[in-house]
């Protein structure tokens, strides 16, 4: 199989970057000096004795109310939190209540994070359950990453409130985790990142808050039949027939919505670095230009092959080729290869002369920049999720960029995922060079 071009090498983050991201910035609720500054006023000697008389006066009356209270005032609990904040909340006594408890969990769940261990969020969260689905996801990740060489060198972990229901006696908090975690593989640096939802039960136990339980938000593993009211969810068991896979349909562009490639030539070269560009441009958000999905690992991927020159397979039928129109007066415009991870799997899986085509290879460093990986979590031949190869670590296997579980340059095998099974099966596709 030839192969065009060079691995990028991987950037390196500044040496400025610490192990850990324990850094904070002062906060706001600290108290505040107040006091006067003389300024140098142009006038006459008694011109300036009359003026900072004045100001000694000034200095010396009792501040408004409204002005203590202000620079007093506790600042409320923002929608981001940072993992290195909690010790100075807790010295300044911002974080009370439930509020203290969640800055604790994000706390520990970044120092499990960079130790790779449970127990330090074990002791705090009393939900046996997920103590026990962490450890095994944390092992897995520890041994993977002593079998690649590589050290974790620094974790940072953010959250976002996206929703809090509070009522007297338990609160619960869904919170979005942005993870970016440093790594060194023989004496090279890349940084990994994801976003991840979590929800969290909290009850008091006296003055303070227990974490009664904690469920990740499992986005990778594509629910079978969808909870969203979106129909192309629930097309997770779509399959090509054996008639549709040996006659696919001629290729063909959305003219309309993209016109700029009406009269392309064929033999145009697959793009790999605009796709890795457009994939780490999009990585953690949806592109306006197009439908964002519930589940939008597949619906992404496509994008970023697309934006490597791969021409649409338009047919106008959902079931055959690989194209994208949009919303059409509310009716869906695109195929189910687009936009889900089985029929990807299976549109790249075919036979074609012209248009996007893809080889089937046997392992992952086989890979280039712009190849997808697709992953079935139960091992049952039906594929749930989708990536795109965006850059590679120093022993040249593939990291991936991802949506849904928005994921940036994350080692390809996903074990780290709560998603990942030991049934788990990958296809790995290598794009053709020449569309």
């Amino acid at each position: 199989m030839s192969r065009t071009g060079q691995r990028p090498p991987v950037s390196q983050p500044s040496q400025g970057h610490k192990r850990n991201q324990t850094s904070s910035q002062q906060g706001s609720g600290s108290s505040r000096k107040t006091g006067i500054k003389l300024m140098a006023n142009a006038g006459s000697p008694q011109q300036r004795a009359e003026e900072e008389q004045r100001l000694r006066n000034a200095a010396n009356q009792p501040q408004p109310q409204a002005s203590l209270s202000h620079s007093t005032k506790q600042p409320k609990l923002t929608s981001l939190l940072r993992a290195s904040e909690y010790g100075l909340q807790r010295q300044q006594g911002e974080a009370e209540g439930w509020k203290s408890a969640v800055h604790r969990y994000i706390s520990l769940y970044n120092q499990a994070e960079t130790e790779q261990h449970v127990q330090v969020l074990s002791d705090f969260v009393t939900d046996a359950e997920h103590c026990e689905r962490l450890r095994c996801r944390l092992e897995r990740l520890r041994e993977r990453e002593l079998l690649r060489g590589v050290l974790p060198a620094g974790s940072e972990t953010k959250a976002e409130l996206v929703r809090v229901n509070e009522s007297p006696s338990e609160v619960s908090v869904l919170i979005k985790l942005h993870i970016r975690r440093r790594m060194e593989q023989r004496g090279r640096f890349y940084m990994e990142e994801r976003s991840e939802y979590e929800r969290l039960w909290l009850c008091p136990a006296g003055k303070s808050w227990d974490v009664m339980r904690v469920e990740p938000i499992i986005s990778e593993r594509r629910p079978r039949y969808g909870t969203s009211t979106e129909n192309w969810m629930t097309v997770d068991d779509y399959t090509f027939s054996e008639g549709e896979r040996s006659t696919p349909s001629m290729p063909y562009l959305n003219y309309d919505l993209f016109p700029q490639f009406k009269h392309r030539q064929p033999g145009i070269p697959y793009r790999r670095d605009l796709v890795a560009a457009y994939a780490d441009r999009w990585w953690n958000e949806g592109n306006p230009a197009y439908e964002l999905f519930e589940v939008n690992c597949t619906n992404y991927v496509s994008q970023c092959v697309f934006a490597g020159n791969a021409p649409m397979n338009y047919t106008g039928k959902r079931e055959s080729g690989w194209w994208y129109k949009g919303r059409n007066k509310g009716q869906e415009s695109w195929s189910f290869s687009w936009a889900v991870s089985n029929a990807l799997t299976h549109y790249l899986g075919g036979s074609r002369t012209s248009g996007m085509r893809a080889e089937s290879v046997f392992s992952a460093d086989e890979l280039q920049l712009g190849d997808i990986i697709t992953y079935d979590w139960n091992g049952d031949n039906r594929f749930q999720h989708s990536t795109i190869v965006t850059a590679f670590d120093a022993a040249g296997m593939p990291l991936v960029n991802a949506n849904t579980v928005a994921s940036r340059h994350r080692y390809w095998d996903y074990r780290d995922s709560y998603a990942w099974t030991e049934q788990t099966k990958y296809r790995f596709f290598h794009i053709a060079d020449l569309m």
